[in-house]
């Protein structure tokens, strides 16, 4: 399959509930129900066309899936070029049926030809990783190196969660308090290298289980929108997720992160979550978000173990 649509982006999400209820620990950090979200309907105008995508069905429900992302080449806003030359793969099995990443590994290997293939798993899945290690997968050293790009998935019950405190002038919003254009700018002004659009951002607006209610900002005395942070709330696992996170490059080192996290776990809770959580860099030599979700109580729940097979 190539068009990843609306329909099948929610089966998926649907299987990231069940490993949430089932193996908290075992869903990948791309496939929870908020980031398949983000994920999809921000990148669908730009990578569509670079995607491709396949469900494996066991008695009727989803068992499992495999989403690659083909190597690619695209104009960014400022006339140079984005390109990735490695494939990309993300998947997801349920706890019950691991067997089937061998056959995930199998369409892998087809659908990415010639490209050097590449695939995170989590720490905690040892049967998933001595699987993708007998299908010629090794540790991808750079990429997991302790200066590298991995990520860790950190959890928070929604117990005692401290009142936020702002800086005076400074005011909590929602994005039903400002228009389109503005919530993508507060994205692009914390986050320099996205290419968030508006047409993308109205997507992300329409997919599940995105709420306006649950995406907070912070507004400066002057009006400008200094930080951002969108909730993802799934009442079925009554889980509640943070993705993306960020601070105008501006407004760094005053404490919005921080308010802004423990104003939105109160949302999260108000709305009927009972645990939060958020994905971040885990290499030491990127402490910083880490640092943040720390001291506002998150603890590391998994975290990736990035692999690597070069083409022959």
């Amino acid at each position: 399959m190539s068009d990843l649509g609306p329909a099948d982006l929610r089966l998926m999400q649907d299987l990231a509930q069940q490993v949430t209820a089932l193996r908290p620990e075992l869903v990948n950090g791309d496939a929870t129900v908020g980031e398949l979200a983000w994920v999809w309907a921000k990148d669908f105008d730009a990578l569509n066309r670079f995607w491709r995508h396949r469900l494996w069905f066991v008695d009727g429900r989803l068992a499992g899936w495999g989403w690659v992302q083909l190597p690619y080449r695209i104009p960014r806003s400022d006339g140079k070029f984005r390109a990735v030359k490695t494939a990309n793969l993300i998947c997801q099995v349920h706890p019950d049926r691991p067997e089937l990443l061998t056959e995930i590994l199998d369409w892998y290997d087809e659908t990415a030809g010639d490209a050097d293939r590449s695939l995170i798993l989590q720490d905690a899945d040892v049967q998933a990783r001595a699987i993708a290690t007998a299908h010629g997968y090794a540790f991808d050293a750079e990429t997991g190196s302790d200066d590298g790009s991995w990520h860790q998935f950190n959890v928070r019950e929604l117990t005692d969660v401290p009142e936020p405190v702002l800086p005076k002038g400074f005011r909590f919003l929602t994005a039903g308090d400002v228009s389109v254009a503005d919530a993508v700018k507060a994205h692009c002004d914390a986050w320099h290298s996205s290419s968030l659009t508006e047409a993308a951002f109205e997507r992300v607006r329409r997919t599940w289980p995105y709420r306006a209610d649950l995406h907070v900002l912070i507004a400066a005395p002057d009006g400008t929108l200094a930080a951002t942070a969108i909730i993802w709330l799934d009442e079925v696992t009554r889980t509640a997720e943070f993705e993306p996170v960020g601070t105008h490059r501006e407004f760094r080192r005053q404490g919005l992160g921080t308010a802004l996290q423990l104003h939105g776990m109160q949302l999260a809770r108000s709305a009927g979550a009972d645990r939060m959580l958020v994905a971040c860099l885990g290499a030491p030599a990127h402490p910083a978000a880490r640092n943040m979700y720390y001291g506002v109580g998150f603890r590391e729940l998994s975290h990736d173990v990035p692999l690597i097979k070069v083409a022959r």
